[in-house]
């Protein structure tokens, strides 16, 4: 097993300044650095691919999904950037060497209404329509999206692995999948392992392995064994990542709903957050 950390830990956003995070993830024993685009232009991914490849770190590519980012939206233009902000951030993935780029990819965070039925079916319409097209781009570049579920709080639209299935289904491209994040699982699903299986190995393509508080692994509730049981059972291969959130930004704070510090610091949410998966899945 692959183990990451995301740059979410430490910095939002995350730029070409804050390159000495890949020695000290690398440092600390990770396999991966997970990186966080949420603006492509202030990041030189040259510098990036040179000092992972020096440090023979890994690098896996997630999104940030603001309003003007939603392939969901009733307002076009805010569909097309979506669009556009995937494709680019697919060819990121390519060229930095991630076998994946994940996220709500069907929506922006934060966005969560009741709205009419009618509504929802032209949103989803509009989110299977892009997908699709996505599905086709990524298979062009030799990358998996990966489509996260997120919890009640974050998103209307896909709060369940049943919800992910369901687009992922319909838009049936082998190269959209599924990201599974375990703080959203806590909150949505009866049984997270049971989650896992339904997935499959096929169709689960990265995990964010995060506590129930979305701190430190290992200091909270999840039945972190069952979760690992569940991982093996199926065959996965792929990493398991924390992304919690450090210092985040006041827009992602608002979406993530972050109002106070989850552990003493950073360093030492990553560092236990790293022997605890050791040890787990040792």
């Amino acid at each position: 097993m692959l183990f990451g950390a995301s740059t979410f830990i430490w910095v939002s956003p995350f730029s070409t300044q804050h390159i000495d995070l890949l020695t000290k993830v690398k440092n600390m024993g990770y396999d991966i650095i997970e990186i966080a685009v949420e603006d492509t232009s202030i990041i030189d991914w040259n510098l990036i691919k040179a000092v992972a490849r020096d440090l023979d770190l890994k690098i896996t590519v997630s999104g940030a999904f603001g309003p003007e980012r939603d392939i969901s939206s009733t307002e076009p233009l805010h569909r097309q950037l979506g669009k556009q902000y995937i494709i680019d951030c697919i060819k990121i993935a390519q060229d930095v060497g991630s076998p994946i780029f994940g996220g709500p990819v069907y929506s922006a965070v934060g966005k969560t209404r009741i709205v009419s039925d009618e509504q929802k079916k032209q949103e989803r319409g509009w989110c299977i329509e892009t997908l699709i097209e996505i599905g086709q781009i990524a298979a062009d570049h030799g990358v998996v999206v990966g489509l996260e579920p997120l919890n009640r709080f974050e998103t209307d639209m896909v709060n369940t692995v049943d919800q992910a299935l369901s687009i992922v289904n319909e838009v049936a491209s082998p190269n959209l999948k599924i990201v599974l994040d375990t703080f959203h699982s806590n909150i949505e699903e009866k049984d997270i392992p049971a989650s896992v299986r339904k997935i499959g190995k096929d169709l689960l393509c990265h995990v964010q392995g995060n506590e129930s508080d979305r701190g430190t692994p290992g200091t909270g509730h999840l039945e972190w064994e069952g979760i690992r049981d569940a991982l093996v059972e199926i065959g996965y291969e792929g990493a398991v990542v924390i992304e919690t959130f450090g210092q985040p930004s006041k827009e992602l704070a608002r979406a993530a709903c972050i109002w106070r510090p989850l552990a003493n610091s950073a360093d030492e949410l990553a560092t236990e957050g790293l022997a605890f998966y050791k040890k787990l899945f040792s």
